[in-house]
């Protein structure tokens, strides 16, 4: 029998056309293709899911669009997309599973990791049993959307709540209606977590990001492994660092600019009350500051630990980043006994691992000390890092034993 001609698909989606710079970054599985290498996007509504073309006019698959971020599209599939909320709930499922192949010793860990998990603008991340989400993106944030992920997160975690962190500057960004962070669904917003064999108080509507730095959960118990004597944990946080060295070492001082921070550090530190008796001290403060005065007291410590916020939000402040980084690990050099151990972090994108490399090698240069890499190390595995994806390793940890 003679083949019957195949059906035409009628697809309900808008088309955008690319520039030849564009399509070639979508070709090298990068998704995001920046506002001025989009031709032709008139008239699409905001969140849309479109269909995207190079130059010629052929199909590359399948974007969410943004008529607001200079990140106009970011690319769901490399085909076409029938349902944009099932599709979700698809990914979100995979990458549940995903973790229970990765993530052990903790019931505290991120459970979608947005471009890394295929789902561009999704930040979701698990407390035991509280669930914290961001969403960052037009089409993340339609109410289909929303719900295909409410549902998906209940069905398949069973939570106790469901809580929402909202990042106004970025919601005002995307050009969407203001929100207030809060309890989407359940009962629950706060809860108790371990992380490595330590409790830790969540309270999901207060903190930074969505309430603790589980990308540094593998590098907590790392740090805690070489550590040893008298301790100083700079930008100490909720203690995340400082509680693992605890155990081994004989002192602990934790230092940090926000008091709510340390209020919960405290909280946490009582949580895991040492039967040894180990001191462990907590002292609100400028971290720069403070090294730069214990350094001229000629204050001497064992293990210290670097883990400041991200010097380096743009290109634009690479230079000064690079500056601040030298200036602390120089600082922290001076203060370390021979063998001693340095943990020197940073989450700043744009300053790279070679990078950072030289510029805590330039700084033991400068401190006239000689260092030994230990380890070099990145985010926990839950926050995956995609190959063609530079943005999503964007967290170095070195664990240094510096020698005079």
């Amino acid at each position: 029998m003679p083949k019957k001609p195949a059906a035409s698909v009628k697809h309900a989606e808008p088309s955008v056309k690319l520039s030849l710079r564009g399509a070639t970054r979508l070709l090298s599985r990068h998704p995001w293709v920046y506002r001025s290498d989009v031709v032709g996007a008139d008239d699409i509504p905001p969140g849309a899911l479109v269909r995207v073309q190079d130059p010629r006019g052929k199909f590359l698959g399948t974007a969410l669009y943004s008529s607001s971020s200079q990140i106009a599209i970011r690319m769901i599939s490399h085909g076409s997309v029938a349902d944009l909320p099932a599709l979700v709930a698809e990914r979100i499922r995979a990458a549940i599973a995903y973790r229970k192949e990765l993530v052990s010793n903790t019931d505290a860990y991120r459970i979608v990791f947005s471009e890394a998990d295929f789902l561009p603008g999704l930040i979701v991340d698990r407390y035991n049993d509280v669930i914290s989400l961001q969403i960052l993106t037009q089409a993340m944030d339609a109410a289909p959307v929303r719900e295909a992920v409410l549902q998906t997160l209940r069905d398949e975690l069973r939570p106790a709540g469901i809580v929402e962190r909202v990042e106004a500057r970025i919601r005002e960004l995307e050009q969407l209606p203001p929100r207030q962070s809060g309890l989407l669904w359940g009962e629950k917003s706060s809860t108790e977590y371990r992380m490595n064999g330590i409790r830790f108080c969540y309270d999901g509507l207060e903190g930074q990001k969505t309430g603790a730095f589980l990308d540094q959960r593998e590098n907590y118990a790392a740090a805690g492994q070489y550590a040893h004597g008298e301790a100083l944990d700079a930008f100490c946080y909720q203690g995340g660092f400082a509680l693992h060295l605890a155990a081994k070492c004989s002192s602990v001082t934790g230092v940090d600019s926000s008091r709510p921070a340390l209020e919960m550090a405290e909280k946490n530190a009582t949580l895991n009350a040492q039967p040894n008796g180990r001191e462990l001290e907590w002292i609100e403060g400028n971290a720069f500051d403070l090294l730069r005065e214990y350094a001229a007291a000629n204050r001497r410590y064992d293990t210290i630990v670097l883990d400041p916020p991200a010097f380096a939000k743009s290109k634009r402040d690479l230079d000064k980043a690079l500056r601040g980084y030298k200036e602390l690990n120089l600082r922290a050099m001076k203060m370390l006994r021979p063998g001693g151990i340095l943990v020197t972090c940073s989450c700043s994108f744009h300053v790279g691992a070679a990078d950072f490399l030289k510029v805590v090698a330039d700084a033991a240069q400068d401190a006239h000390k000689s260092l030994r890499v230990v380890e070099n190390r990145g985010a926990a595995k839950d926050h995956p890092i995609l190959l063609n994806v530079p943005e999503t390793s964007y967290l170095q940890c070195l664990i240094l034993s510096v020698s005079d």
